[in-house]
């Protein structure tokens, strides 16, 4: 399915800046890139860094003081993987890929040894596997309220635990910290979102079972057929569409993302990946 972006950032450079960002689509086996075009207006440098789990794409940008927009239009064709979620089950921890392994820990933003003794009790019972995650998801979604303005770059998961009220990155953190807590990796996944209204940037998460990883969408706000993964990370840390090294503002965004005879699809109950690595 060939996806059309498009995004436009404008930020006020108040002094000297340096911004690292990271807006384009990661190129995959099964994400390929048909097109992809990046400008900054003004012109200035946009080196590429290709890291952190191997495809994310990051752009060094050295800006004056001034006005400038930064610019992304692309095409995307994903190459979504399905399966049978009774089939997807849980890998042992002795039996992982030591790649895998970081996404068991606590970070930043998931302290999964805060919330493990309520993980066990609450998800504990549920057969193991893709039927366990989306109980997580589902859980997130049932007791947490989508609430713009609730969260803050700051949030932990353990706040919007005790909160239970945030947006999608919050519902990701959460999700990721139950899933850690129970021995299954899992990690955080920017992506442009297909009939997301509005259009953002929107925050999901992958947890690896069977032999890969599997996306999850605790906010139910888009399909899973439907996403074009931009990075992913331990958490939001990793993955921050734009951060910046001086004093800049930025003073307006757009984003697009078109699809033609999409053919719709499940947020939560089928077993998509969009990663074999």
């Amino acid at each position: 399915m060939p996806f059309t972006l498009s995004t436009a950032l404008d930020y006020q450079v108040l002094a000297p800046t340096t911004m690292i960002l990271n807006i384009e689509p990661m190129a995959t086996a099964q994400q390929v890139l048909k097109s992809s075009e990046l400008q900054v207006t003004p012109f200035v440098p946009a080196a590429l860094h290709q890291g952190f789990a191997g495809a994310n794409a990051y752009r060094r940008l050295v800006l004056p003081p001034g006005n400038y927009r930064i610019s992304y239009n692309g095409v995307v064709e994903t190459r979504p993987h399905r399966a049978d979620p009774a089939a997807v089950d849980e890998v042992p921890i002795a039996e992982l890929p030591f790649a895998a392994l970081p996404y068991l820990y606590p970070s930043r933003y998931c302290q999964s040894d805060r919330l493990a003794r309520f993980a066990i009790r609450e998800f504990g019972g549920v057969a193991r596997g893709h039927e366990r995650v989306t109980a997580i998801c589902n859980w997130v979604y049932t007791h947490v309220d989508y609430l713009t303005g609730a969260s803050d770059a700051q949030t932990s998961a353990y706040d919007t635990f005790s909160l239970r009220a945030g947006v999608c990155r919050d519902f990701a953190h959460l999700s990721i910290t139950f899933c850690r807590a129970l021995g299954i990796p899992a990690r955080f996944v920017a992506a442009y979102a297909y009939d997301m209204r509005p259009q953002d940037f929107h925050a999901v998460f992958e947890a690896y079972l069977g032999d890969r990883w599997y996306i999850f969408d605790a906010t139910r706000s888009a399909p899973l057929d439907g996403l074009v993964r931009v990075a992913v990370g331990h958490d939001a840390a990793d993955t921050a569409f734009a951060t910046y090294f001086g004093q800049a503002t930025m003073t307006g965004m757009s984003i697009a993302v078109s699809a033609d005879d999409f053919p719709g699809g499940a947020w939560t109950t089928e077993a998509v990946s969009h990663s074999a690595d």
